[in-house]
């Protein structure tokens, strides 16, 4: 005779799966962009809050030579990951037995870091830093003796090749000086980035089959999104002192999917695909070392527009009764980041000045791989207002080595969670999750190692308020 798993016996071991699931991932996801609020039955609406605090520190290079891409490692980087939280929220109702719709709220994607020492802050001691930046060939009162010496020599050498050595030597040195410039200019701040979008989802579902067991869906996504970048100290070379303020931007896209439940065995499983979504963002930069990069041609500043491109993803959503007390859940999410860059035209235009970096010159944020998430988790009803579970979890990362603003490569995770039903509709979720990170080294665009972070952790904290009725 077959079990069978009634979903109202079950729905109590539910959601707090996803109150602390899938967050502070590779790339800038943040969210894990979760749809099973769509998926439950009835009449439905959550609204949950997530708290997550990491802790992210490592060491920077001892070589601040632009010219060497060697790590030596050098002082401690403090804890550079800022502490965050978010909200998403989500309802929908059925129309009938064969139409659903729901309205999903999130904040999909974001970053927040700062460096409050190393050398990824800005000194206002001139001298280090012109020692720093040519290896000790020389100081503050002899670096501008040492330029004009070079100089003087290349405008009398007759062979060609020493020549060029030779104004090669006195361009690293005037490089040099006016990073130490850009230090004095900007003493005292910080290198810091932070990365806010909002996401609102239309779904509109359709069920079909005999029993109604299968169902399509799909609807509108508006997204917003902004950002704010600061580059400071001699980690940055010829790029400290960069600023840029993307200006808040909407613009649209979709979600598709299709699902299929087996009410008997308390059984759902979805694939869920959200195209990528296109942005055309107002943008302000200023960039102190443009000019002399780029022969006096780039401005020191400049606003225009910027494009940016946030990722597609698929997720797979599938859960099942094991006995009529106990749930088993997998999610797997995929996000091709190896296809994201952030590319300030600014910042792009003097790297292509500088003729070192090709006529493609060089993005401000990319990555390597394409993410893959998995968690697993079970959930046990001990009582009949109350349920625990637990996840494990895993993150590939999206590369290593990977930007200096996000030092991060992937993680493991376990987590817990318990669910509380007030009344027959209302319930209170809570829930953690505790993370080890990857080790990774901190890259900049130009292919320089100026940092690695390793032996770093985190945790993540959430409640969640729901409703079901039906």
């Amino acid at each position: 005779m077959r079990t069978t798993f009634h979903l109202k016996t079950l729905a109590v071991a539910i959601a707090t799966l996803s109150v602390a699931s899938m967050t502070n991932a590779a790339g800038l996801d943040r969210s894990g962009q979760d749809v099973t609020a769509f998926f439950q039955d009835g009449t439905y609406a959550e609204a949950v809050y997530t708290y997550i605090d990491a802790d992210v520190s490592g060491y920077d290079s001892e070589n601040q030579s632009p010219l060497s891409n060697n790590y030596v490692r050098g002082e401690k980087t403090g804890d550079i990951a800022e502490s965050y939280d978010f909200f998403r929220y989500g309802v929908k109702t059925d129309i009938n037995d064969t139409f659903s719709i729901g309205v999903l709220y999130d904040e999909p994607f974001g970053a927040s870091a700062e460096y409050t020492q190393s050398n990824f802050v800005a000194q206002d001691d001139f001298d280090a830093s012109i020692i720093n930046l040519t290896g000790g060939r020389v100081n503050a009162a002899t670096i501008d003796g040492a330029i004009a010496s070079l100089s003087d020599q290349a405008r009398t050498e007759p062979d060609p090749v020493i020549r060029q050595e030779l104004i090669d030597q006195a361009t690293s040195l005037t490089v040099a000086r006016e990073i130490a410039n850009a230090e004095a200019d900007t003493a005292g701040q910080n290198t810091k980035v932070e990365v806010r979008s909002e996401s609102l989802t239309a779904i509109l579902g359709m069920k079909f089959g005999a029993n109604k067991n299968f169902q399509v869906y799909g609807g509108p996504v508006a997204q917003r999104i902004q950002a704010d970048t600061a580059l400071r100290g001699t980690a940055y070379g010829p790029a400290t002192g960069y600023t840029s303020h993307m200006s808040p931007d909407m613009d649209y896209g979709y979600i598709a999917g299709i699902a299929y439940s087996k009410p008997e065995i308390a059984l759902k499983a979805a694939l869920t695909y959200r195209s990528e979504i296109d942005h055309d963002a107002d943008t302000f930069e200023s960039y102190p070392l443009a000019p002399l990069l780029s022969g006096g041609d780039l401005p020191p500043s400049r606003t225009g527009k910027i494009e940016v491109t946030t990722p597609k993803s698929v997720n797979f959503d599938f859960q099942t009764g094991i006995n009529p007390t106990t749930l088993a859940t997998a999610k797997v999410r995929w996000v091709p980041w190896s296809d994201f860059v952030l590319t300030p035209p600014l910042y792009n235009e003097a790297s292509q000045a500088s003729g070192r970096y090709g006529d493609d010159g060089l993005n401000l944020v990319e990555y390597d791989d394409d993410q893959w998430q998995v968690e697993l988790g079970l959930a046990k009803r001990v009582a009949p207002a109350l349920a625990i579970s637990g996840t494990v979890g895993w993150d590939s990362g999206a590369g290593d080595p990977t930007t200096s603003l996000g030092p991060v490569d992937g993680y493991y995770s376990v987590g817990l969670g318990a669910k509380y039903n007030v009344t027959e509709n209302w319930a209170v979720s809570a829930g953690g999750k505790y993370l080890w990170f990857g080790d990774a080294q901190g890259q900049l665009p130009t292919g320089k190692i100026v940092g690695d972070f390793q032996d770093n952790d985190g945790y993540i904290a959430g409640v969640k308020l729901s409703y079901q009725g039906k």
